[in-house]
């Protein structure tokens, strides 16, 4: 895992493996334990397989409703906060996927995460999503 001594890097490593759909890499990412609170059903999944977990619920979400093809953008961040061992990312964001063949943009999302190091390294130890507007 490549990251640098600036905790956004390993955002944009997370977000890497979220648009290219590998799941494993994502939890790469993650600390244990992990925490990750979205929108979706069941909102909240923690521990140590939590990326994992999740991205299981997105994708049986996406069967249910006719989506695929997510995507995420993240813009210039707000908040890149580092104290010792700890970081605090907030980001916009703009997702993008296929709903039963339609491309849609979600615009004015915002993506936060809490991050430490974990010998050395930067990983995520927990991130919201706040939805913006299709």
């Amino acid at each position: 895992m490549t990251t640098s001594d600036d905790p956004m890097g390993t955002v944009l490593q997370y977000v890497k493996a979220f648009n290219a759909g590998d799941p494993k890499a994502m939890g790469d990412a993650c600390a244990d334990p992990m925490q990750i609170l979205d929108g979706m059903s069941p909102h909240v999944w923690q521990g140590p397989t939590a990326a994992e977990d999740w991205w299981q619920d997105v994708l049986a979400e996406g069967e249910h409703l006719g989506a695929s093809g997510y995507r995420i953008a993240l813009d210039e961040p707000r908040h890149v906060d580092v104290k010792g061992d700890y970081g605090y990312v907030v980001v916009p964001a703009t997702m993008t996927f296929d709903l039963r063949g339609q491309q849609v943009t979600q615009t004015g999302s915002v993506y936060t995460v809490a991050l430490r190091k974990v010998e050395a390294q930067w990983r995520l130890t927990a991130w919201a999503w706040a939805k913006g507007t299709a």
